[in-house]
């Protein structure tokens, strides 16, 4: 046999080695562990050694007078599965209703001291949801009525079954309930109250600061530069009725009498068009004078 496939076998049976390991470790504990409440294991390989956090409803009972039941429980993980220095941390359960570990045991207690597995079923579920659930599973199998295996499941809210969804939001417990006619499996899944879905869609407000787009300043018509009005020349029909207006302003011929030259109080729109009108008969050839001046300001 080659040496790289040997290699590789003996890698593969480390993995299995230490996997069985970690699983026989988890089933000491949830046994050693089942009166205070048993809500998971994480095991950490730390250069000081073998990090064990236990999750537990009431740490307390783990802890022990004076700490002389974690030391125990420490040598014998040492003793029996052989763990490099190994160090027992003990959490608290911040909401025991959504472990789902804890919640199968309850459970499965339930049904040992009698109760009927759809009235245990039923509180189960509406427990979970009541605290918060976004979903929650509960499957008993076993001898439930008579000598024939039959499986019943509750359920209520968002549930997930497959994909990545459920192996990141799904937290599942298992736990057996022993009575007379035989074993019962009790099976509860959990989804995460933070369970973010990849169909639940949030459009967020636009900000009215950020998303206003800011419109180009416009100067007063008074201010602007006469220059930056264009004229057509070549359209002498615009300049006729402003002529008209601009008559009033206009002085007599010499071969009449005089008269008093009567002065029109003239807006800024007015001197503007005025002077738009002189420009234009400038421009046109034409004799006249009119008189732009600014007067009665």
């Amino acid at each position: 046999m080659p040496e790289a496939a040997v290699t590789e076998r003996r890698k593969d049976k480390r993995i299995i080695v230490e996997n069985m390991r970690r699983v026989l470790l988890k089933e000491y504990l949830m046994k050693e562990t089942r009166r205070a409440g048993f809500g998971g294991l994480d095991i950490q390989r730390t250069p000081m050694g073998t990090r064990v956090t236990l999750l537990s409803e009431r740490p307390g009972l783990v802890i022990g007078r004076k700490g002389g039941a974690i030391k125990s429980l420490t040598d014998a993980v040492e003793r029996r599965f052989k763990f490099d220095n190994p160090q027992i941390e003990v959490q608290e359960v911040g909401n025991p209703s959504l472990n789902a570990q804890i919640m199968a045991e309850k459970l499965a207690n339930a049904l040992e001291r009698g109760w009927h597995f759809r009235r245990a079923g039923h509180s189960t579920v509406r427990r979970i949801m009541e605290s918060g659930g976004k979903g929650c599973l509960v499957i008993i199998a076993g001898k439930l009525t008579g000598q024939r295996h039959r499986t019943e499941k509750f359920k209520a809210g968002h549930i997930k079954y497959c994909g990545e969804p459920r192996n990141l939001w799904m937290d599942r417990g298992f736990a057996v309930a022993k009575l007379k006619p035989g074993v019962i499996g009790v099976t509860v899944e959990i989804m995460d109250p933070a369970a973010k879905l990849p169909d639940e869609i949030e459009v967020k407000a636009a900000v009215s600061g950020a998303s206003a787009i800011p419109e180009p300043a416009v100067e007063p018509a008074s201010e602007l530069p006469i220059e930056e009005t264009p004229v057509a020349p070549e359209e002498p029909a615009k300049a006729e009725p402003e002529a008209a207006e601009a008559d009033e302003a206009v002085t007599l011929p010499e071969e009449e009498p005089p008269k008093p030259v009567e002065t029109v109080k003239k807006s800024k729109v007015a001197t503007k068009r005025l002077k738009k009108v002189a420009k234009t008969v400038k421009e046109l050839g034409v004799d006249a004078d009119v008189d732009v001046s600014e007067e009665g300001k």
